[in-house]
């Protein structure tokens, strides 16, 4: 039983310590839009770092692991996940925190799980229960409230309410083309995937005469490089290594720090602030989540998270 607790006990650090590292992420992203980098910009560093180091950890890591490497045909629908739906997702999410606030995007990108479930029910025809169907109500009535107690721009709660719609098409797509392969191997395919795709998008900027931006100061280079190495690779790595040891319904859970930790981290470092009304929304949309989280429902997935 110690053993077991101790296990138990790791995979929360490990868990947690993902969720602040993912929601550092919108942090960092405003700091580095700040300092004059544009989204094209941001995506082509995030993936291409992220990438790499992630493609050095698999190849230390393969043969102590006992991973094998997936043949031709399982990797390119994997590839194709991350060149379309993962970098559609990034896009969305760090164009909208360029017109709404950062804590707004990350509540509306919590939006996900209550859109899988719709979405599994769809395509993979899994049932909806009563208790979902009122998880589903609660993620809603919370939306409504969330994005009517305050401010923001139509265009970024549009964007911010597309990265949750692209994330779970993502999510529910990946749960079939994933299956069966190890995580570490798929987060970098899909990380490498969204690279070629981040910087073909680059090279058509270019041609057209609209170069990307990036930061202008060591410390705008520092966030950006920070989203992919904490926001990505940390973040990444720690949630699997936890899932592991704790399972998918309490990873689930626990992953819900990640909007608390951006929501927290914008009022103290961005002067970001909730209305009553939008703080009420948010905790209806985290409790839906939870309550979507304990019912099993798709939450957590061997994919990297956002």
């Amino acid at each position: 039983m110690p053993v077991m607790t101790d296990r138990r006990l790791l995979g929360a650090l490990l868990v947690a310590v993902s969720a602040v590292a993912f929601g550092s992420m919108a942090i960092f992203g405003v700091w580095a839009q700040r300092d004059g980098a544009d989204t094209p910009a941001l995506i082509l560093v995030r993936f291409s770092v992220a990438a790499a180091v992630l493609a050095v950890v698999l190849a230390v890591v393969r043969g102590r692991l006992g991973l094998v490497r997936p043949p031709w045909h399982r990797i390119w629908p994997v590839a194709a996940l991350g060149g379309i739906g993962y970098i559609g997702q990034a896009y969305c999410f760090f164009l909208a925190l360029e017109y709404a606030q950062a804590s707004l995007v990350a509540l509306l990108l919590y939006l996900f799980p209550a859109f899988v479930a719709v979405l599994a029910a769809v395509f993979l025809r899994e049932r909806i229960g009563l208790v979902t169907a009122l998880a589903l109500g609660l993620a809603l009535c919370g939306t409504f409230l969330v994005v009517g107690g305050g401010s923001g721009r139509p265009l970024g709660i549009a964007l911010g309410v597309g990265a949750a719609v692209i994330y779970s098409l993502y999510i529910t797509i990946g749960s079939v083309v994933t299956r069966d392969l190890d995580a570490l191997t798929v987060s970098t395919v899909v990380c490498a995937a969204a690279s070629c795709v981040g910087g073909g998008i680059v090279l058509v900027l270019v041609a057209a005469g609209r170069s990307p931006s990036f930061p202008a100061t060591a410390a705008g280079w520092g966030s950006l490089v920070a989203i992919a190495l904490i926001g990505t690779v940390v973040a990444i790595l720690t949630f699997f290594a936890g899932l592991a040891l704790l399972g998918p319904t309490s990873a689930s859970v626990l992953s819900t720090l990640e909007p608390v930790v951006t929501v927290g981290l914008a009022t103290w470092l961005l002067d970001e602030s909730l209305t009553g009304v939008q703080a009420v929304g948010a905790a209806l949309v985290l409790g839906a989540v939870v309550w979507l989280a304990l019912e099993g429902r798709p939450t957590a997935d061997p994919l990297p998270p956002t």
